[in-house]
Formats: structure tokens, sequence, C-alpha cells
């Protein structure tokens, strides 16, 4: 159907020059003697346009066509913010072009009041959309920005003093949404603010769904899962966001880019990302710190009861677990594998990346 469209298009083009022009290069050529008087009809000329111009069309249409077609794939795949500031861009480039133009054509200078114009028309429209599309993310967030003055401007004159403003947006990276707990975190309601996915984010975790390796592939469908629990029974607000850093090829690093673009959070259980985050002055909740709070406090000197499972990596040490699942090393604790033991803390080692717990034997303790 396009290519019969783009046919007639050109069929019709030909004929209108022909219509015109044609007449007028027989008679600037001086082939009227010698030609019969019909050739000198403009509908003559129309034909002959016509005809010219369909069979150039069948040189290149086909190439025309795939070309448009290409261009309308790239469109659809096209995030809408991108296009949207595109077009923004380029009427915007179009408006001042036509303003230029005015000035222009009152020179009547052969070549700058027509040439010219059409350059300028060309090179600030495809200025104008380039600046729109690729400057997109610094042009919401100036709306963004914008927005919020003037709500700042219908405050109160009550208040004392400024307030620091509220972190809204929760930027969630791939390992928080494959770990699972972040489903049971916002059921609870001690996450506010609005929740952000990066659409880069779930290309990863869906490329994660689709590896070959079938622990990856379940992790990645693990997260997909957590995602549509969160975005369908949960009472939050999801938010897919549709811009990409195409300069920047980690997907940590386009984290901490929107992070610092939005004003937002990110929300993560990766150690190194969260401190990249603190590196930059970026705000990071790192779900692996919010679960060492709600543990139960122990303390050295305090007693507990283990069970001792497997050895250590010193030599005599022996591993244990609470219920929790905080690791408990029990010094001389090797010759207790498989026994229910009371032990004694001695030290607490609490980091990012967990908790871990030292301990001896009370036995060994009495002893001594």
């Amino acid at each position: 159907m396009m290519k019969r469209m783009i046919q007639l298009f050109f069929t019709l083009l030909g004929g209108t020059l022909g219509f015109v022009y044609i007449p007028k290069v027989i008679k600037v050529l001086n082939f009227g003697d010698s030609l019969p008087t019909w050739i000198h009809s403009q509908y003559t000329g129309m034909v002959i346009g016509a005809v010219i111009f369909f069979m150039l069309t069948l040189s290149f249409v086909d190439s025309l066509v795939a070309l448009i077609k290409s261009f309308e794939e790239k469109i659809i795949k096209a995030p809408v913010t991108d296009v949207l500031f595109g077009t923004i861009g380029l009427v915007f480039g179009l408006v001042i072009a036509f303003l230029i133009q005015i000035p222009l054509e009152g020179l009547n200078i052969v070549g700058i009041s027509t040439v010219l114009p059409i350059f300028i028309y060309f090179f600030l429209a495809y200025f104008f959309f380039q600046v729109g599309f690729k400057k997109r993310d610094e042009l919401i967030n100036l709306f963004h920005i914008s927005s919020k003055s003037k709500e700042r401007r219908k405050e109160t004159a009550l208040e004392q003093a400024p307030q620091k403003p509220e972190k809204l947006y929760k930027i969630f990276d791939t390992s928080v949404i494959i770990d699972g707990r972040i489903a049971d975190i916002c059921q609870t309601g001690f996450l506010e603010g609005t929740i952000v996915i990066p659409h880069f984010v779930l290309e990863e975790l869906q490329h994660i769904a689709d590896s070959s390796d079938v622990l990856k592939r379940n992790r990645g469908r693990r997260g997909l899962d957590i995602l549509n629990k969160i975005q369908k029974e949960l009472d939050v607000n999801v938010e897919i966001y549709e811009g990409d850093f195409e300069d920047i090829s980690e997907v940590d690093s386009k984290l901490v880019k929107l992070a610092q673009l939005i004003s937002g959070v990110v929300v993560t259980n990766d150690f190194n990302l969260n401190k990249v985050c603190e590196f930059q002055g970026v705000s990071v909740l790192n779900i692996n710190d919010l679960a060492n709070a709600v543990k139960p406090v122990v303390l050295p000197g305090e007693e507990l009861r283990v069970q001792v499972i497997k050895d250590g990596k010193e030599q005599n040490q022996g591993v244990g677990y609470l219920d929790d699942g905080t690791m408990i090393v029990v010094e001389e604790g090797h010759r207790y594998i498989g026994k229910m033991i009371d032990v004694i803390i001695t030290s607490v080692l609490q980091t990012s990346a967990g908790r871990m717990i030292f301990a001896k034997p009370k036995l060994l303790e009495k002893a001594l």
C-alpha cells in the first residue's frame, strides 16, 4: 500500500511539473516547427511528466519504502519522552527559522533571500530536534523544579525555617528486585513515596530471565514476579522511567545518574553500589542495613544456645546459625559439630554485607 502511495505521489508530481514546464522547454529548444502541434499542449506535457516520474520511481521506490519502515520502527521503539521532546525541539527550530526568514526576504539579494532560508530551516530544525532529544532528562528535571517552586510560593508565611526537601522517588536496582524482600517491606508501608523502576533495569532483569543458566533464569523470573506483585497487589505508586543514558554503559552508573537527576534515593542490597552512592553523595537505602537493624541485639558476654553444624575457616572453629540466618563462629567448636551447646558472645562484627557473631563454648569458659 505504501509503495503504491509513493508511486502515485511522484506520478502526480511529475504530471504537475510536466504541465507547467515541458511546453516551455519545447519552446526554448525551438522544436516547434519539427513537432506536431499537439505536442505543445500543456496536457501532453502533463502526461509526459507523469510517465517519466513513474518510470523513475521503479528504480528507487523499494529503497524508499525500506527507509520509511526503518524510520517508523525506530520511532515506535523510542520512548514517548524522546519523541515528544524531539518534536517540541523541531517545532521550536522551525518557528525560529521562520522569524529569521522574514527580514531576509526584504533584502532581495539572489541566493540570500531564496537559498539561505532553506539552509536555515534544515539546520535549525535538526539542531533543536537534537537538543530536545538528548536533553530531555534535564528538561524534565527543569519542569519538575519549576513546579516545586510554584508549590513553595503557595506555602504560608508562618513557616519559620525552610525544611529539607523529602526524597520522594525510590529507585529500585536489579539486586533488590531479585532479592524479593522488598515486596514485604512495601507491604508494611515503611517505604514512602513513588517507586521508580528504570527501563534499563527492566531490560537487565529480562536478560537475566532469558539466561541459559537455570539459576539466573529462576532469579530473573522471580524478580519479574516481585514487580508484578508490587504493581498490582500492593497499594503503592509505581512509575516506569523510560529514559536512558546512552553515553553510560554500566547499569549501576545509570542508577546513580538518575538519582542525581530526579533527586531520588537508590534502593539496593548491593554492597558495592551502596559505597558508590555514598561516595557520589547520592542517598541510598540498603535493605541489608534494614534487616540488620531489626535483628535482635546481642552483646558481648550474653549467652546463646546454638547448634554447631560445620567447620569454620580457621582451625578448630565451628559454625552455627541463629533463626534469622546470622552466622555464629564458635572458637574451639569443631568438637561440638552436630550438637546443641551454650555459648558466650565474645564480639559482634556489623557491616552492610551482614552481621557475624563470635563466641566460645560456655563449657570451655567454666573450665578456664
